[in-house]
């Protein structure tokens, strides 16, 4: 920590955004102003116009590559603000098409890079030390160039430790600082003009801002790394790694060295015996977790961040730009996409509330016949089947008709899952993000505590006072796919819920499920003995009822089965689960033993007798079997 402390007094002079400090800074200096806006206007017109040509022409097709070089060096020239919004292109397959994702993949590392001399006079200046004195060798040239800087292979002299060093392109707040208030102006006149667009745009491109200034205080983004790492790589195949603060300042970073190979290169993947799409479902993963768990989450992740190790680890690299998701929003998340599988449209409007997009007092009954229209109409299978980018523009049309207010964090995490969709397009253009995440979901529902999630799983279970046991088995099977599900976890909050003192209408379903359950089993024990009885003694034994043993239609027969080998199936789940121990059993044997639980035992019990009870006199009163009259 005392290295750490040192690294953070080295960066006490770090700037950091805001609005005011871009807005004094730009606005005496015109000229300046007027040159740049001149520079982004000529450099997107002339493109613009190249496509209109084009198109014009008959040839947008056979100059796609001509083209995409075009804009790949146009996002370079225009500097690091362009570069990134090329980046976020060239992790869309749905939106670019090959020649431009393949060229623009190329911003991500394949920058020009600055000189040689410049880097290492800056890495002495910031750490106070001779170069020869840190490291014992360092590449004469950068391994990689990014927007904000470029990094150089090295090794440390003390300990022979390879490291990668992170040195940041000199004048790199002068360029970004005029981009953002340029692009504040035009959000002023996007939110003054453009009602189509209800959120605030200048709030957005702020919060940008903001993150892409924090990402110039390599510092902080060591510590982002440092914290990252606590949350998320105790997992076995997630690699983040290590910072090195003795040599770390607010222009210089050095982190433990990570060989891979980056997440949108299939084929170097494979030659490594490796799957991509596994890869990417471990980023996704992963991503569930930053996004619901802890909230804390990578807000950049395209390929040249994510590389796939030798061992088949998934590394994150470039911790500069963070978000973190608020408590409520994530229970909200989760609850959201319950009330989307349940097509619950009054609840998804009621959902935003708690996803702060909108305030208390707009009515959300006018959101609800929209909602409806988009999903009807896009959900013809399952959820699963469709991909984040129809739900973000289905969403995102609803958005627009009302008076949403998008929080920064949302397009923060849109950016993120879209990016993870989009690599994993490269590897199978079928790939659907929402089944992928299932998994997690559903463990989430079964083993979470939170009463918000327990009241979303009562709502995903029970329809009309009936139990959906269809669904409570596809819960269980997706659920047992996520590696850290827990029988013993999805057990216990539930029943403590179902035991609580406000648990009343949850009790009243759940005898009424209750009895239902051990009808179907002993009748339908009953059923199975008689059919597998041989003919001449099923007659002697129903006194030639051609009905059977019970008063039950064929119909009523199969439901029965049915709903018995569902229930069987379900508790087969169950033990089969890696953690599974019938030790389990014994907190519920003690739970039961409780007055609460003893009277809610007895009201199941009472329900089987009655329901036996009418089952029996049922028998007793039915008309015996007509006898053919003798014609003798």
């Amino acid at each position: 920590m005392q290295a750490e402390a040192k690294a953070m007094a080295r960066a006490a002079n770090a700037s950091v955004y805001t609005p005011e400090l871009v807005s004094n800074k730009y606005r005496s200096r015109p000229i300046k102003v007027l040159r740049r806006t001149m520079e982004i206007l000529i450099g997107v017109g002339s493109f613009a116009l190249k496509l209109v040509l084009d198109q014009s022409n008959g040839q947008l097709d056979q100059n796609k590559r001509i083209r995409a070089v075009d804009l790949r060096k146009i996002c370079t020239k225009l500097g690091p603000t362009f570069v990134k919004i090329g980046q976020g292109l060239s992790t869309r397959p749905d939106l670019c098409p090959p020649e431009y994702l393949e060229e623009l993949s190329q911003l991500q590392d394949a920058l020009p890079t600055f000189p040689d001399a410049e880097a290492f006079s800056c890495i002495e200046k910031e750490l106070g030390l001779p170069l020869d004195s840190i490291f014992s060798s360092i590449s004469p040239s950068p391994i990689a160039a990014a927007s904000l800087g470029q990094v150089y292979k090295a090794q440390l002299k003390y300990s022979g430790q390879v490291v990668a060093v992170k040195v940041q392109r000199p004048g790199i707040e002068e360029a970004i600082g005029l981009d953002f208030y340029l692009l504040r102006g035009l959000g002023f006149l996007i939110n003054k003009y453009v009602d189509v667009i209800s959120s605030d745009v200048v709030a957005l491109i702020d919060e940008f801002a903001r993150r892409v200034y924090q990402e110039l205080n390599y510092v902080q983004e060591g510590q982002n790394a440092r914290r990252f790492k606590k949350l998320y790589a105790d997992k076995q195949d997630v690699l983040v790694p290590d910072i090195f603060w003795d040599y770390t300042s607010g222009k210089v970073l050095t982190m433990e060295w990570v060989d891979g190979v980056k997440l949108n290169e299939q084929a170097a993947i494979e030659r490594q015996g490796l799957k991509v799409l596994d890869l990417v479902n471990t980023g996704i993963q992963c991503s569930l977790r930053q996004l619901l768990e802890y909230g804390y989450f990578h807000a950049d992740p395209h390929p040249g961040n994510l590389l796939a190790t030798p061992e088949g680890k998934l590394a994150f690299l470039d911790f500069g730009m963070m978000s973190e998701t608020p408590e409520e929003a994530r229970f909200a998340i989760i609850g959201h996409v319950v009330h989307m599988v349940n097509r619950d449209y009054e609840a998804m409007a009621r959902d935003y509330y708690a996803l702060d997009f909108l305030s208390p007092d707009v009515d959300v009954s006018p959101i609800v016949p929209a909602l409806q229209n988009f999903f009807d109409g896009a959900l013809n299978s399952t959820v699963s089947e469709l991909n984040f980018k129809t739900i973000v523009d289905g969403l995102g049309a609803v958005l627009y008709q009302y008076p949403f207010n998008v929080p920064a964090y949302y397009a923060l995490i849109l950016r993120s899952l879209t990016v993870l969709e989009g690599l994993a397009l490269y590897a199978d253009p079928n790939f659907k993000v929402l089944a992928a995440s299932y998994p997690y979901f559903a463990k989430r529902l079964l083993t979470d505590p939170n009463p918000y999630l327990r009241d979303a799983l009562i709502e995903l279970l029970f329809k009309d006072g009936r139990f959906r046991w269809n669904r409570l088995e596809n819960l269980l099977v997706q659920g047992r796919k996520d590696r850290d599900f827990s029988a013993k976890d999805a057990l216990q909050p539930v029943l403590k819920l179902l035991l609580a003192p406000d648990g009343e209408q949850l009790r009243i379903l759940v005898i009424k499920e209750a009895v239902r359950v051990t009808e179907a089993v002993i009748l339908g024990t009953v059923i199975d003995t008689y059919n597998s009885i041989p003919n001449p003694m099923r007659t002697l034994i129903v006194s030639g009822n051609t009905a059977g043993p019970l008063m039950m239609s064929d119909t009523e027969q199969e439901n029965m089965i049915k709903l018995r080998d569902q229930v069987f199936r379900i508790w087969r789940l169950l033990r089969s689960s890696e953690n599974f121990d019938p030790a389990l059993l014994q907190p519920i044997v003690q739970v039961l033993q409780e007055p609460d639980a003893r009277s809610f035992g007895g009201r199941v019990i009472g329900g089987i007798t009655q329901r036996f009870a009418a089952r029996l006199l049922q028998q007793v009163l039915r008309a015996p079997p007509t006898v053919p009259a003798s014609t003798l």
